[in-house]
Order: C-alpha cells, then structure tokens, then sequence
C-alpha cells in the first residue's frame, strides 16, 4: 500500500542522520541498490508486504540478501523498519531517499523514451542539451526503448512532458475524425 508521507518522513531522518553521519554516499548506493532488488525481484517486494510472513523471518531474509553489501547504517535502519512493521514501505522510502537525495545535489532525472535503441552519441547530446535549460545542475538519463511509439521520442523532466511520437500522432489524427472536425468547417 502506497505512503509517500511515511515514505518522505522515514527517507528525511535517514537522510538528516548519514549527514550527520558523513555517510550519505553510502547509503545513496545502498538505496540505489535496495531499490534496484525491489524492481529486479517482484517475489521480494511479495514478502516485505505480506502480513503472514512474520516479521523476524523478514528481518533474516533481508539481512540474507544484504549481508556485507550495506553501510552499517543503513543496515541498522532496516532493523529499525522491521521492528516498527515498517518493512513494506521498504521500496518507497527507499525511492523516496533517492529522490531527496537528487534534490540534495542537484540532479534532475530525465526520462526518454524511444521506438528503438540510441546511441551513446546521442544521448550524450541530449544530456547536454537538457544541461543548458536554466535551473538543471546534473542531468542523469533513463533510456528505455518502446517499440509502440513507432517514431520519435518522448521525453520527461521536472514535471514537464514532450510526447514528438509518432503514436500520440496517429492518435490525434484518429481523434479528429472520431470527431467529425472536418465537416464542421466544410459548412
């Protein structure tokens, strides 16, 4: 079940705390990584969530999967969500804190998406261009391919969308003759 304000709170302490720490690079990659699990591994975000698993059987499963890849810190914190019965929230704190984090330096994440793969060349140029708009610091791209889009690309970044596929064109080209627009101005 979905709490960005329990998700936002705990990733706000965690992060408040590896300042005070010196440890917030650390535990930015154990996040990065936690996160990457949680999207890698559906039947590992199945057991953080399931009310029949019981909570120390979580606690070693994770340990098990975490064993010497994490800061002690974050291990502790862990621990920590266990025992508050927090350990379903795992994924979002965990995407929250990252997303503190990005905001902490700085970094904007762009979405792009296209038809088919591009090249390093390109994407390269995009970043660069992307760089250049006033108040982007450090620009890291998501590339993903989906071949539905037929042509073109679209792109996200800080709440703003620009859909230059091909798809949303046949799309609007559809809607205007569902609509019947053309026979309106012909009269």
């Amino acid at each position: 079940m979905d709490n960005p304000r329990l998700a936002s709170r705990y990733a706000k302490s965690l992060i408040d705390l590896s300042i005070e720490q010196n440890k917030l690079e650390a535990v930015f990659n154990d996040m990065k990584m936690l996160k990457s699990i949680c999207g890698i591994s559906p039947e590992f975000v199945s057991m953080l969530r399931s009310p029949i698993i019981l909570a120390d059987k979580k606690a070693k499963i994770i340990a098990a999967v975490t064993e010497e890849k994490t800061d002690a810190l974050t291990s502790a914190f862990i621990h920590l969500l266990v025992t508050k019965n927090r350990e379903s929230n795992l994924l979002e704190i965990a995407s929250a804190f990252i997303d503190q984090y990005n905001e902490i330096k700085n970094i904007h994440l762009v979405k792009l998406t296209t038809a088919v793969a591009i090249s390093d060349d390109v994407k390269q140029s995009i970043v660069q261009k992307v760089s250049t708009m006033p108040g982007i610091g450090t620009v890291e791209l998501e590339a993903t391919v989906n071949p539905n889009l037929i042509g073109g690309f679209i792109l996200e970044t800080n709440n703003n969308l620009v859909d230059a596929s091909i798809l949303r064109d046949l799309k609007d080209v559809k809607k205007q003759f569902l609509n019947n627009e053309y026979i309106h101005k012909i009269r």
